[in-house]
């Protein structure tokens, strides 16, 4: 399988020729001391892409200012992004580490958010990738043979209906397939070994945890890769992952077993959460009404980074494969993440209320 990295186009250049010279000149953290707000707790996977990032904006930001990473867990996330729309100033001297988790009860109204993306400064996105594929013993070579799976049950190994495992909910659930969804499960690594056990029959993995784990069996023939959920390219479009050039992205696959292309409110609510989970599962925003200035400069070290020999070197083992986007490409990534419909919004909330007695406050 050949593997490559995502590469934006709109990163290496662009927006930093947009402000003169002397309006970049004008912004400096020197002496300064800059939090970036992390709100889960220490050895996620938002952790790590923060404690990564930090030394970077150390090295790029004008003044070079210190950086450190504060965990701020509880709620899912939720009280930490609270914290940030009601006590960060808009100064650029903090900055909020955003995720799927922190997105998806955005995307479904919850009461208990208290931050708008409407208002956030968007700086730059982390996207992620991941493919899903099923047991080998059920007899299912490709997308093509899934109708023998016709009234046949699949068990898939869930962190929770309303986490980022409603990607996968939504979109077995698009393919015609019936998945029962064994919730509780800590972490995407328990579903593999439950699969690799012969417990579960259905999984998926994000693109590093694939290639490390779940490909080789594949290779061994014990699983069966059957699609990626993709990327979103610079037009807004749902694109194949370059690290998996071969495997259609989700679109492709509904293409394929239905033989049309998906359309309707389930589809709009699916692709809503597949974008914010996957494409755009990472974000890092400044506080409402911070200067233009001071968030170029943030973006000028996302552009910077992309080059940076440390980044390079380390960059697939230490946040996966792909490049960070910052820009129009990552405005883009940014809107579609954080806007759904209310039709949307509602029909996934009733769907989950009434199908897995979810209750929304």
């Amino acid at each position: 399988m050949e593997r490559r990295a995502f590469i934006t186009g709109a990163v290496a250049l662009g927006a930093s020729t947009l402000l003169p010279a002397a309006s970049k000149a004008a912004v400096s953290f020197a002496g300064q001391t800059i939090t970036i707000l992390v709100p889960f707790g220490v050895g996620g996977g938002n952790d790590l892409w923060a404690r990564f990032l930090a030394p970077l904006f150390t090295k790029y930001l004008p003044g070079n200012p210190v950086v450190v990473v504060k965990n701020s867990p509880g709620g899912g996330s939720v009280s930490g992004a609270n914290l940030f729309a009601a006590t960060a100033k808009p100064d650029g001297l903090t900055a909020l580490v955003s995720s799927g988790s922190t997105q998806f009860p955005y995307l479904l109204g919850e009461k208990r958010i208290r931050y708008d993306y409407k208002k956030l400064q968007f700086v730059m996105a982390g996207p992620t990738g991941g493919v899903a594929y099923i047991s080998s013993k059920l007899g299912v070579d490709g997308l093509k043979s899934l109708g023998k799976l016709k009234g046949q049950q699949l068990f898939f190994a869930s962190q929770g209906v309303s986490s980022l495992d409603m990607v996968p909910l939504l979109g077995f659930r698009l393919l015609d397939l019936d998945v029962k969804h064994v919730t509780g499960f800590p972490g995407r690594a328990e579903g593999r070994l439950g699969f690799e056990r012969g417990e579960f029959n259905i999984d998926y993995q994000t693109t590093t945890a694939y290639v490390r784990s779940s490909l080789p069996l594949v290779k061994n023939g014990e699983a069966v890769p059957l699609f990626a959920w993709g990327l979103i390219d610079k037009s807004g479009k749902l694109v194949r992952d370059p690290n998996f050039p071969d495997l259609p992205h989700i679109e492709e696959a509904y293409e394929i077993v239905h033989g049309k292309k998906p359309s309707g409110i389930e589809w709009d609510a699916f692709k809503a959460f597949l974008i914010s989970g996957f494409p755009a599962q990472k974000l890092l925003l400044l506080q409402n009404g911070t200067s233009p200035e001071i968030v170029e400069a943030y973006r000028n070290v996302c552009r910077l980074m992309q080059k940076d020999p440390d980044f390079i070197k380390n960059r697939d083992s230490m946040i996966g494969e792909y490049d960070q986007v910052t820009d129009a490409e990552g405005e883009t990534l940014f809107r579609q993440a954080t806007n759904i419909s209310p039709e949307a919004s509602t029909w996934v909330r009733e769907f989950l209320t009434r199908n897995y007695q979810v209750a929304f406050e």
